[in-house]
């Protein structure tokens, strides 16, 4: 219990602080934006670490890649999976949220100009192709560009390709990559300086923004929360279930759901998915997988796969969607939606610290959205964080399972006995 608690400890002190937060914004109502300066604080100082913490993370994360033991069939395998499985976890996002109202839209446009107001960002409508858009999504004209939060996914281009330049650069590259390294770490303690503080800036944020808009973004998290949860609990028995019978018909599903408690119970306790790789890794041997798939596929999981993570970014952008009444009936627009959720993932999952605001900064930036709605995606991560874990650590297991079957072709858990 004590071990719980700990782990938990973040999450449960912000909980209270939002709810403390929303109890002061509905009780005293406008007068609780006297408190908007103290979240405004915070929302400050995230902006401001975006831009570092987006190039140091992602370039030391690919600078320090390692080739996995074995090349090949396993390493294409494993990439099929996790980009099947992903597109299956944002599908079932979408279909999630795409018939519920998560959040009360009739207050969107004030709150919309409110966040806009306070983001102070100018945008100019310009009369460009696709493709010229798209230049200026990933690139800039000049170095000076990439430290503005407003083109946040031209300095990840830059980030990806300055760490392969790293990699690549071998021996030679080993000093530059020790200081991005140093200041990697420097960054990540202040990531930790800031947080102190992230209680009493969302408590204030959010006693502010209830007090102003009233309690229907209040009631849209408690839904978010249960509806995200229920979907978490369906995906976790029906969709695993069907990727243990595809990875290994009847014999795989109970192999599966024999062994694959402790990485569930890991996972909660934990809410971390690096913490549970060890515990994952010996559920996936007891199911049969391959030592060597199963040490390759779930370290990489970790941090490569993540279905509750998906799920969760498909909760984000329909909570937005609500939130501002942006339409969502063309098939052009689903497609952008499914598209931004995956990209928000796949590109940036393998950060280790400071990925889920990396994320919600690729939604805010993709969508359109103003930069000072991050709090509401900060604090939906938070509140779906337990069951998100969950399927992001057993996603990985039955994944494992899927490459040892096409590994090593329908009779992998015969070779095993």
């Amino acid at each position: 219990m004590k071990r719980i608690l700990s782990n938990y400890k973040s999450t449960i002190i912000l909980l209270v602080a939002i709810m403390i937060g929303t109890m002061i914004g509905l009780i005293f109502g406008e007068k609780a934006t006297v408190l908007q300066p103290l979240g405004d604080l915070f929302l400050n100082l995230l902006l401001v670490i975006i831009i570092p913490l987006v190039f140091l993370t992602i370039t030391t994360s690919i600078a320090k890649m390692k080739t996995p033991k074995r090349i090949g069939k396993i390493m294409v395998t494993i990439i099929a999976v996790f980009v099947v499985t992903s597109i299956i976890a944002v599908l079932i996002g979408f279909l999630s949220t795409y018939f519920v109202k998560l959040v009360n839209p009739e207050d969107g446009e004030s709150i919309k100009a409110a966040l806009e107001a306070n983001d102070k960002v100018e945008t100019e409508e310009e009369d460009l192709t696709i493709a010229d858009r798209t230049v200026q999504l990933l690139t800039v004209n000049d170095f000076s560009k990439l430290l503005s939060k407003d083109h946040i996914i031209a300095l990840l281009v830059m980030s990806i390709i300055c760490g392969l330049a790293t990699n690549m650069a071998g021996k030679k590259g080993e000093v530059f990559l020790t200081f991005l390294s140093s200041a990697n770490e420097v960054m990540q303690q202040i990531v930790k300086i800031i947080m102190y503080y992230a209680p009493i800036g969302l408590g204030c944020y959010f006693a502010s923004l209830i007090g102003s808009f009233g309690a229907s973004i209040a009631i849209g998290y408690l839904r978010t929360f249960v509806i995200y949860t229920l979907v978490a609990i369906a995906f976790y028995f029906i969709m695993y279930s069907i990727y243990a019978w595809i990875a290994g018909g009847t014999k795989g599903i109970k192999a599966f759901w024999k062994n694959v408690l402790p990485s569930t119970l890991t996972s909660i306790a934990t809410c971390s998915s690096a913490a549970s790789i060890p515990v994952n890794v010996e559920c996936a041997k007891n199911m049969g997988v391959p030592d060597d798939i199963a040490e390759t596929t779930i370290p990489m999981g970790t941090s490569f796969h993540k279905d509750g993570s998906i799920i969760g970014s498909m909760f984000k952008i329909m909570f937005l969607v609500c939130l501002f009444g942006t339409p969502v009936g063309s098939v052009g627009s689903i497609f952008g939606i499914l598209g931004v959720a995956l990209i928000a993932n796949l590109l940036i999952t393998g950060v280790p610290i400071g990925g889920g605001t990396i994320s919600e900064m690729l939604i805010i930036s993709m969508m359109g959205y103003p930069v000072a709605a991050l709090p509401i995606l900060t604090v939906i991560a938070t509140i779906i964080d337990p069951p998100a874990t969950m399927l992001n650590v057993v996603g990985d297991t039955v994944s494992s399972m899927m490459v040892a079957r096409i590994v090593d072709g329908k009779d992998w858990m015969k070779k095993d006995e």
